[in-house]
């Protein structure tokens, strides 16, 4: 990537930041969206400004490269600046089991929903999960939206659990805002808590990176600014809705909406595949490559990485390699399976689970039969995990994983690969190829989210791409 001088595409974004106008940039993979920042900010030298960054990791890094007239914060660093000390001492406390929430709340009946029964430490994990979203979003106060639906019931049962859930979670909320409260305090807290007060930022300028997955309660923390506001990142690598997170480049009120589209991490190979998913997606925006680097499409034998679409996938692929006696790396750990696996071993000798995804079954025959149904199929390479090898084997594996140091292949999900990148990666099997409609002989659409998820995963390689389990692309754009 060049060192100083901008490209075409970088010098637009500096001048028009120069005018003062509110900006929108969609910065594709690898565009070097962060330095296109350090650009701006040293345009702007006379300026003071905010850069808010995604995580802690990145604003750590930023914090060391970006010019001094720049001040570099998370959103809940900004937040515990304000009011977080107010909260110290109930920060980083102990783990609360849900039973335990439960005791604070005061919930000690079963919700009886006729099918099946939910146990009070079960709707206290429910409460708290909606307490969570609600810190999420930019809602002043705690409603029926903010509960989270519940895998395996319908939408009467779905309603019946908000209705009692919602009065225990403004409960549990005047707790946590409380200097004396007793429920487990996390740094979400403080954030609402701060954001609430609809807090003015003393600079000139606010420049909000990875905006394609801020929550609602940070976009309109930004916006609500007076000063100058530059939002940044990749509407095309919007990962997680399922969490709150919602796309606020599109629906920014900006003044002019610009594009990095010279992607440095691969070269025109993958980029090609890219944009293959790219004309997919409402975007203008297509990538080029780097011209210095050779990037090849062909089969990978050893990858460097392994991107699957689901964690039941992945798992499968970490079993299958440590059976051949290599080691390998699971990104983000194992913990999340094994639980699954322990609430699988649960449910198969007969015993209920509290498991937040497989509570309201009350045996495997149960999951395996939902796990079949459309509203289940995210289950399905659990169950077929699971079904293949037992629990057991499951919860083995996830105890023998390396560190990805010293790993000779690293095994991930599509979601938590996003924002890493390897020499070599192969895709996985489990992105399901669309079917054909009976009847019209045409593929079924691809869900926005798959699409996006497809673009993510193909633009993490960046030497050698082995399209794996991707490659039907190319007969589906020719039918389109």
């Amino acid at each position: 990537m060049p060192g100083y001088k901008p490209t075409t595409e970088q010098q637009l974004i500096i001048d028009a930041a120069r005018t003062g106008r509110n900006l929108v940039v969609q910065a594709g993979a690898g565009t070097g969206k962060t330095s296109t920042l350090k650009m701006v900010s040293r345009a702007l030298a006379d300026r003071t400004a905010l850069y808010v960054a995604y995580n802690r990791a990145t604003a750590d890094e930023a914090r060391a490269s970006f010019p001094d007239n720049v001040t570099v914060k998370t959103a809940h660093g900004l937040a515990y600046s304000a009011v977080g000390g107010d909260y110290r001492h109930r920060l980083n406390g102990p783990r609360q089991p849900a039973r335990r929430a439960a005791e604070l709340l005061d919930m000690k009946t079963w919700l009886d929903l006729e099918t099946v029964k939910i146990a009070p430490r079960t709707l206290a994990r429910i409460t708290i999960e909606t307490v969570g979203r609600y810190c999420y979003s930019s809602d002043h106060e705690i409603g029926t939206q903010h509960v989270p639906f519940q895998r395996g019931l319908d939408r009467d049962q779905q309603t019946a659990i908000a209705s009692y859930v919602v009065p225990y979670a403004r409960k549990a909320w005047a707790d946590i805002v409380s200097r004396d409260g007793r429920l487990k305090f996390e740094h979400d807290h403080y954030l609402k808590i701060w954001a609430l007060t609809n807090p003015v930022l003393p600079f000139d300028v606010v420049m909000l990176d990875e905006c394609q997955d801020s929550n609602p309660l940070v976009a309109r923390l930004v916006q609500s600014q007076p000063g100058q506001q530059i939002a940044v990142g990749d509407s095309a690598q919007q990962l997680y809705a399922w969490r709150g997170a919602v796309d606020a480049l599109n629906t920014w009120p900006a003044d002019e909406r610009l594009y990095l589209s010279q992607s440095w991490r691969f070269g025109q190979a993958v980029a090609d595949e890219a944009n293959k998913w790219l004309s997919l997606l409402d975007t203008p925006l297509r990538l080029s490559g780097n011209p210095s680097l050779a990037s090849k499409l062909e089969s990978a034998a050893n990858p460097n990485a392994i991107l699957c679409r689901t964690n039941g996938r992945a798992m499968a692929e970490v079993m299958q390699r440590l059976n051949a006696g290599v080691r390998v790396a699971l990104v983000g750990g194992g913990g999340a399976i094994k639980q699954l696996a322990l609430a699988a071993q649960d449910l198969k000798a007969g015993r209920p689970t509290y498991h937040p995804e497989l509570f309201v079954f009350t045996t495997w025959q149960e999951v395996q039969d939902y796990s079949d149904e459309p509203s289940g199929q995210d289950l399905r390479p659990f169950v077929q995990l699971i079904d293949e090898h037992g629990p057991d084997a499951v919860i083995a594996a996830t105890e023998k994983l390396t560190d990805e140091r010293r790993a000779d292949v690293v095994i991930s999900t599509g979601h938590k690969a996003k924002g890493r990148e390897w020499d070599s990666v192969l895709i996985a099997r489990d992105f399901t190829e669309p079917e054909l409609d009976p009847e019209t002989g045409e593929y079924e659409e691809i869900p926005a989210a798959d699409i996006m998820l497809a673009y993510v995963s193909v633009t993490r390689a960046k030497l050698c791409l082995d399209t794996g389990g991707l490659s039907w692309i190319d007969k589906y754009l020719m039918a389109a």
